[in-house]
């Protein structure tokens, strides 16, 4: 199935989409100023090791220290099958080579690791190691030998290391592949170096941007064509793609229309869409998407959806169909970590099989590892899919200051009888003339309406006048009682 990717590039921040059948599938955003630091290689200093988590704290040179757990270290002189503590592997002051494998998210830092891996077009290079491995993707065992012993053929003798053959590999040739090999070999000598001459804490080597992450991981043989809104990037990009990825260049096109790009694609739409609570079906049903610190639900409603047979064959229908939308929604928003998914109770094992195979077949389109597990015997489906970067909703919104994060506010009413007892509170508490009450616009008509015998009561109870004033900048929640 052919797709295009739409590049939307603005001094201020980088905006990628992919689409199949005009239909957007994955969205990208990077942002100059919070660029994501994930593949990052840098010279750090251990500050602090902590034995009791197997952990240490690491000095990169940003304002949080980043997170190195033993099991991310990797120990030259291994002791047999144990791991080592890491008491034995690092000490603090200690310079050491690590590589971002996840941004920092929330109040966590950085997650390192001194796995080294270097990503090209069609390899990913691996110096610390020496075996060849194959991307999963490519599942033909002849196709996988083949490959393995292409690139065999052409490693240099000089030069160590390991490899990971990428799934674009599968269509390239020789020179393709010995363009990637002495690009990446080219790029480990010169972070060598640099690390040998610049004391750390230090940045040896900076991660591709958003906008050259595209024709490196998102282009495949099924891409037409990138369209680029931007000429400068444009150039950059025709540059770049010439000097590692001749066989790229000519699909990159650059759009010059008046109406911006991603408005004429309904790319803006989807991204609205992707922010909402509720995800609308075709069928009439409907999702419902909770987003928590600690993990994402996702509640499967039938809705409007009557079906024309009966409740099974509807409740069927609506979880095939949701299936399918939930895995594209996990690329939209980006969403990882744990995911409960809450399909409609299914009495048929056969119903429950095939949607559970729609799920797994629509989640082989996602280029992050996930894990699903079956229906447990509450009837939930569990699954995990890597976090490397913050979701769609972190990186565009922030908390509600309103609700706090809360999705609700307190009603007017409550808010009232709150006022109601602080006035008690503090007429016991001090000798004021005359008490003044701030509030919004909703309480202060309430009080005036509805509850106007209330706070007449009151005035009586404490023998002090009571007066009112709005305050416009205020919300529903806030007030404020004045003494006077």
């Amino acid at each position: 199935m052919s797709n295009e990717i739409l590049v939307n590039i603005t001094p201020q921040e980088t905006r990628v989409a992919i689409l199949e059948q005009g239909v957007t599938q994955e969205l990208h955003i990077e942002r100059t100023s919070g660029r994501g630091i994930v593949g990052n290689i840098y010279n750090g200093r251990v500050s602090r090791v902590l034995p009791g988590m197997q952990s240490a704290f690491v000095d990169i040179g940003l304002d949080r220290a980043a997170f190195l757990h033993v099991a991310d270290i990797r120990d030259p002189k291994p002791e047999g099958d144990a791991m080592k503590p890491i008491e034995k592997l690092l000490y603090e002051g200690n310079s050491i080579v690590v590589q971002v494998i996840k941004d920092a998210i929330s109040t966590k830092g950085a997650r390192l690791s001194t796995q080294i891996s270097l990503a090209g077009r069609l390899l990913v290079y691996l110096p610390q190691e020496s075996h060849i491995g194959i991307s999963q993707r490519i599942e033909d065992d002849s196709e996988r030998e083949l490959l393995r012993e292409k690139l065999r053929q052409i490693l240099p003798e000089d030069e160590e290391g390991g490899y990971i053959i990428r799934t674009m590999a599968e269509t390239a040739d020789e020179n393709d592949l010995r363009a990637d090999l002495a690009y990446l070999h080219r790029l480990w000598r010169d972070i060598q170096q640099k690390s040998a001459t610049i004391s750390a804490p230090v940045l040896l080597y900076q991660d591709l941007d958003l906008s050259h992450r595209v024709l490196r991981d998102f282009i495949d043989e099924d891409t037409a064509r990138i369209l680029v809104d931007s000429r400068e990037n444009y150039q950059k990009l025709v540059k770049f793609s010439q000097s590692y990825m001749t066989c790229i260049a000519e699909r990159i096109t650059l759009y010059t229309g008046d109406r911006p790009l991603f408005d004429l694609y309904a790319v803006e739409e989807e991204i609205e869409r992707s922010l909402a609570k509720r995800v609308n079906l075709k069928s009439g049903g409907y999702l419902i998407i909770d987003q928590t610190e600690a993990l994402t639900t996702m509640d499967v409603n039938t809705g409007g959806f009557i079906g024309v047979r009966n409740f099974d064959d509807t409740v069927f229908k609506t979880n095939l169909e949701a299936a399918q939308v939930i895995a594209r929604q996990l690329r939209m928003r980006n969403l990882g970590g744990i995911i409960i998914i809450d399909f409609i109770d299914m009495e048929s094992e056969d119903h429950k099989n095939a949607v559970l195979a729609e799920f797994n077949k629509a989640l082989s389109k996602d280029r992050t590892r996930i894990t699903v597990n079956g229906f447990s015997t509450l009837g939930l489906v569990e699954m995990t899919r890597k976090r490397t970067r913050e979701s769609l909703a972190h990186v565009l919104c922030e908390i509600c200051p309103t609700c706090q994060g809360r999705g609700e506010v307190r009603t007017a009413q409550t808010i009232c009888y709150e006022i109601l007892r602080e006035l008690l509170r503090e007429s016991r508490q001090f000798d004021a003339n005359e008490f003044r009450i701030l509030a919004s616009q909703q309480v202060i008509d309430l009080f005036l309406d509805e509850e106007s015998q209330s706070l007449a009561q009151l005035g009586d109870f404490i023998a002090k006048p009571i007066s009112l004033q709005i305050e416009e900048s205020y919300s529903q929640e806030q007030y404020d009682v004045i003494l006077m």
